[in-house]
């Protein structure tokens, strides 16, 4: 029986063959199905267009990830433990356990998307279609998509291996060394230069590069380039891991002008700044409080929301936009990050470092020293803050069904109060709280919860709801904030108070009067608060040298308590100064939730161990042992 059926099977295998040779040979020279050959696809102006579509995925949910890089800064602290983020605060980062890496600069990420562009470049440099205003854009992007990935490299890594071609199979070699920084610089700027020549006069579209975007681009590779961390003399002078490192022109440059390099930082801010996309910086007196914290919400809403002023969107020279059809996790920052009453997960949450660094609307410092700033430390501030921080006693959206009757003043309730129960005075725990009677593992460890980026529209409150703001990849006032920085080093302080108070006016602050080294001080507050949450802060205070004092600071929290006034008998708690007495109480972060310090070697990342044992030309950054 068996033989019968292995004979009947060969007669089949034969049948089966025979058909195939009387059939098209066709048949055997079939396309695969789930891919496009090249030849097609740059012949193609659609298809060649998808393939550079697809390359700006290596954007990622821009900065709107559940794990925000603010909390590896001064700026936050993430409130859910084992996310790699104590790693990186707490300088315990190594090539083996790298931390939080996000998928925007993780190395492996960052070249396969360069590989992209590559491709892209090689096969559009001479087109095989014949629609030349389309390949001079879509050669435009692929320059500009280059530049930025190595710019993310660049400013995380120090210097990586320019690679610049597309690799093929089979050639002999695949490996190469780090190149100088100045060589990166050179590269990344040429490659802008590029970009700015083929898109200028383009039609543009939402979400994709311009030149102006490539001039942005262009602008902040150049500041940080001119910054202290990469004066390799003065960096040396500052960290003895640096000064000890033997490959110092991976990290900055060995030579030359510092002054010069401040010169191109600020002639290429200033080609920006002179686009004049500035969202209401032609004030020449400061606005209403009212008014600046509308302004600043504008601003964070990036026209995104249908309760903000739309024309905001004007000073996004680039941005990550999220589209509900694909449910991405850019659109879920409310839910990220929002209070805990709000059955919110109250992730990357402000620090009482942060808040203690926004102004009184006077212009003046906040000091706890300060009797009337310590009773109310709410009252009388920077316009910014009500626009970016959640804080006790806020007004906020209506509460969702199951806490309505817990709170139907819907203010942020982080503190612990005393209240009238069975004609008995007990402590009440604010709904916002890690105590709370809603989600109170999601409570907030610092008193503060984030509302930039989050949607004010009051139909948008929980788990459930997505929202539209985009992330402002490049935007206009950081350009302006590059342009004074750099004056500032030159000695220019007229040309940097300018501009630093028209973007002050606009948050209805008062004009700044310092010169040398307080202004230098006053300026980069400034650009702590105008930029909080937006990404910058982890890569000024390594650029500007000080984050030994900034970034390796304790975590700082607020307890908040409200006693009630004799005679008062409050049943259902709201903020009221007429019934309560507050205090507020601030101190370390408790130990071992989050233990922060600062080690030199932090200055820039570790390259993992996986990289230098595929590539062994590599040569590791200082601080870090193999």
């Amino acid at each position: 029986m068996n033989n019968i059926k292995q004979y009947t099977l060969r007669i089949c295998v034969l049948l089966l063959f025979v058909g195939m040779s009387s059939c098209d040979d066709d048949f055997v020279n079939r396309k695969p199905l789930n891919e496009v050959p090249n030849s097609d696809t740059w012949a193609d102006p659609a298809l060649s267009e998808a393939f550079i579509l697809d390359i700006y995925n290596g954007f990622g949910q821009g900065g709107l990830d559940e794990q925000m890089q603010a909390s590896l800064t001064d700026e936050s602290l993430f409130t859910h433990s084992g996310r790699g983020i104590n790693t990186v605060t707490e300088s315990r980062s190594n090539p083996v356990d790298q931390g939080w890496i996000n998928y925007n600069y993780n190395w492996a990420d960052m070249y396969k998307r360069i590989r992209a562009t590559n491709v892209a470049i090689s096969y559009l440099e001479e087109p095989m279609f014949d629609d030349k205003q389309v390949s001079d854009r879509l050669i435009g992007e692929a320059y500009f998509l280059r530049a930025f990935y190595y710019h993310q490299l660049l400013r995380y890594y120090g210097a990586v291996p320019i690679v610049d071609r597309m690799y093929e199979l089979g050639e002999d070699d695949y490996l190469l060394p780090r190149n100088t920084y100045e060589e990166c610089v050179n590269f990344i700027v040429a490659d802008c230069e590029k970009a700015v020549t083929l898109l200028e006069g383009q039609p543009t579209a939402t979400g994709r590069a311009t030149d102006v975007a490539a001039l942005a681009l262009k602008a902040r590779t150049l500041l940080y380039a001119a910054s202290d961390l990469h004066d390799i003399p003065t960096a040396s002078a500052n960290s003895a891991t640096i000064g000890s490192y033997s490959n110092p022109e991976y990290l900055g440059y060995v030579a030359g002008s510092q002054d010069e390099r401040w010169q191109k930082a600020k002639a290429a801010a200033k080609a920006v700044v002179d686009k004049n996309l500035g969202y209401k910086l032609n004030l020449d007196a400061p606005v209403t409080p009212e008014e600046g914290e509308a302004n600043y919400l504008a601003l964070s809403m990036g026209g995104g929301s249908a309760v903000a002023d739309a024309s905001a969107e004007i000073e996004i020279l680039l941005g990550r936009y999220f589209v509900d059809e694909k449910d991405e996790g850019g659109a879920w920052v409310g839910r990220n990050n929002g209070p805990n009453g709000y059955h919110n997960w109250s992730g990357n949450t402000p620090t009482q470092n942060l808040v203690d660094d926004y102004e009184m609307i006077d212009g003046t410092p906040f000091d706890w020293n300060n009797p009337a700033h310590a009773a109310a430390p709410y009252d009388n501030r920077d316009p910014r803050f009500y626009a970016s921080i959640l804080h006790d006693g806020a007004d906020w959206k209506p509460r969702t069904a199951d806490v309505t009757a817990t709170d139907p003043a819907n203010q942020i309730q982080s503190g612990h109060y005393e209240v009238i129960r069975n004609g008995e005075t007990v402590v009440y725990d604010g709904v916002d709280t890690r105590t709370s009677s809603i989600e109170n593992w999601n409570g907030s460890y610092t008193g503060y919860t984030m509302r930039k980026f989050i949607d004010p529209d009051p139909a948008i409150v929980n788990q459930t709801d997505r929202q539209q703001i985009p992330w402002p990849m490049f935007k206009y006032t950081e350009a302006v904030l590059n342009y004074a920085e750099a004056c500032i080093e030159l000695g220019e302080y007229d040309e940097a108070k300018l501009w630093i108070n028209r973007i002050r006016f606009r948050a209805g602050l008062p004009a700044l009067t310092e010169t040398g080294d307080a202004l230098m001080e006053r300026y980069r507050n400034e650009r702590r608060i105008e930029l909080a949450y937006e990404e910058h802060r982890f890569h000024d205070a390594r650029r500007w040298m000080i984050a030994p004092t900034t970034l390796g600071e304790q975590v700082q929290v607020i307890d908040i308590f409200g006693e009630l006034k004799a005679g008062e008998t409050v049943t259902t708690y709201k903020y009221d100064p007429a019934s309560y007495n507050y205090s507020y109480t601030v101190h370390d972060l408790d130990p071992g939730i989050e233990d922060r310090q600062w080690l030199d070697k932090m200055y820039f990342i570790s390259i993992h161990r996986d990289e230098m044992n595929r590539n062994e030309l590599l040569v590791q950054n200082p601080g870090y042992s193999e």
